[in-house]
């Protein structure tokens, strides 16, 4: 089968075409035909190599941690999911950016027919990682108030709108010709991380949200704009939380998990038209089109998701 790996820790150049042999199942495990995945912050932390000490790979290795499409085989083991169902799913360092991609069941969630991979795929990881980072790291309750970094981005839109519909108030930094995006998503204030410095104009918070990939600057400031016992959640540093206490400030790395319950919350969500996942692009499913999004995604200001597809 074909596939797209990477050959090497770098950027997007390091991403090549290769074919590769289909791989055998074991009796957890599904063989699910790809329709849909995206780039995924987990995928440009392990293709630059920021995470090769918490988790080396080996090359040549397939990136594509969200996983969306139809299941053609299933191990031995398998009872939750059937061949020919659509599913959307998880997996831990990739194997999405090919033909075919082995994921273990517990990993899949079943999606209905009514929802296309486009509208679902971004809930695998994404969707995911707004909701736990929330709801499972955060404890956010309705009325506390909440700053969320890079608020028009791919977790960023979803955890604005699930943060604002649980009754929070929102606070988002954005650039400028995102702002009006954010606002759409109901956001109480916006603000221009551009040409002004958050740290001196946000007003006390209960929990932070930060997914920006900037050295720890943005991590640093937002210490000061948490109230005392406040959570600083990370989804870029997975040492925070071994980081000195300051004013009791709770500093976590959002972990996510593969959790079925949470992906149905989401889905139903989705159904009902109460969260809408943004596609900012979408690009083919071959070697060109990964690249391109890859390439795409290391440059800043976009909205929503990038996707990457295949014609059907």
């Amino acid at each position: 089968m074909k596939a797209v790996v990477m050959i090497d820790y770098g950027t997007s150049d390091v991403l090549q075409e290769q074919e590769i042999a289909k791989p055998e199942l074991k009796e957890t495990e599904t063989l699910v035909e790809m329709f849909a995945t995206t780039v995924n912050s987990g995928d440009h932390l392990m293709l630059s190599g920021a995470f090769q000490d918490i988790i080396p790979l080996r090359f040549p290795h397939i990136l594509g941690v969200e996983i969306a499409g139809v299941v053609r085989e299933v191990g031995a083991n398998v009872t939750h999911v059937k061949q020919g169902d659509r599913v959307i799913g998880l997996t831990e360092t990739g194997g999405g950016y090919a033909e075919f991609a082995v994921v273990e069941e517990e990993r899949l969630t079943v999606i209905p027919s009514t929802l296309s991979f486009e509208e679902t795929v971004a809930l695998s990881a994404v969707g995911l990682t707004a909701w736990q980072a929330l709801f499972q790291y955060g404890r956010l309750q309705p009325g506390q108030r909440i700053l969320i970094h890079a608020g028009a981005g791919a977790v960023g839109h979803l955890a604005v709108q699930l943060a604002k519909q649980h009754g929070a108030y929102v606070i988002a930094t954005a650039r400028p010709e995102n702002h009006e995006f954010v606002r759409q998503l109901r956001a109480d204030e916006v603000i221009d991380y551009t040409t002004t410095d958050f740290g001196e104009t946000v007003r006390p918070v209960d929990i932070v949200l930060d997914m920006v990939r900037d050295g720890g600057e943005t991590e640093r400031k937002s210490y000061t704009v948490l109230k005392d016992g406040g959570k600083l959640l990370s989804l870029v540093s997975p040492v925070i939380d071994r980081n000195p206490s300051v004013r009791g400030i709770e500093a976590q790395f959002v972990r996510v998990n593969p959790n079925r319950s949470d992906w149905l919350s989401l889905i139903r969500k989705v159904q009902d038209q109460k969260l809408k996942v943004h596609i900012d692009r979408i690009f083919p499913f071959n070697a060109k089109g990964i690249t391109e999004a890859h390439r795409a995604s290391e440059t800043r200001g976009k909205k929503g998701q990038l996707l990457i597809a295949r014609d059907r």
